[in-house]
């Protein structure tokens, strides 16, 4: 999943950086501490790889769009300065406030496209995400866990640990293969409780100048 834009993840993963059990404290049964390396099992969860491929095709159709848009703006920047010697002022302040309005809408097209890009990232990795949870809080209930961490969100709570406390084998050896749903969700607007990263759509660097 190195290449999951941290998109994918999108800050779900944070979601599982710590698996708690109920307190033991008054049971005097002494704490029982496990971990998992997320971007290991991100990387291995059956299903991941389809998940990416179709992250990656939709990503590009999506900039793809954006440089069509492209285009058409610069043909009509370029047609503009073709014909600007034989217009008159009021002329040629007309085609520029038309050049500017149509890369106004251009860039809120560019903004929208990302927006709808974070959400279908969202939506495709999350049943993975849903399973890996519902693996871990099993294995937590079965093996009496108090607590689950994960190195792999954060490398730098943990900096050392026992090896045999590393149940990462055993949730990747849980999951299942997840379907890919290839059409983008009808629901794709609705309020979300994880905010995705930015998709990484934009749109080329040169900007048609007006006057």
């Amino acid at each position: 999943m190195s290449q999951f834009s941290r998109s994918a993840v999108f800050g779900v993963v944070a979601g599982l950086a710590v698996l708690a059990a109920p307190s033991r404290a008054q049971t005097g049964q002494v704490p029982k501490f496990a971990y998992i390396d997320s971007k290991v099992i991100l990387q291995r969860a059956p299903g991941s790889a389809a998940i990416q491929a179709q992250i990656t095709k939709e990503r590009a159709d999506a900039q793809a769009s954006v440089s069509k848009m492209q285009d058409s703006l610069r043909l009509m920047y370029d047609a503009y300065l073709k014909e600007k010697p034989t217009l008159t002022a009021a002329q040629a302040e007309q085609r520029e406030k038309a050049l500017q309005a149509k890369n106004a809408d251009f860039d809120q097209k560019v903004s929208q496209l990302d927006q709808q890009m974070q959400q279908r990232q969202y939506d495709l990795i999350q049943p993975l995400m849903v399973q890996i949870r519902e693996v871990l809080d099993a294995i937590r209930a079965e093996d009496s866990y108090t607590f689950i961490f994960d190195v792999g969100n954060d490398p730098g709570l943990i900096v050392a640990a026992d090896k045999n406390l590393d149940i990462t084998e055993k949730v990747i050896g849980r999951l299942k293969p997840v379907t890919v749903n290839v059409a983008p969700r009808s629901d794709s607007t609705r309020a979300n409780p994880v905010r995705p990263a930015p998709a990484g759509i934009t749109r080329p660097p040169t900007k048609p100048p007006t006057r």
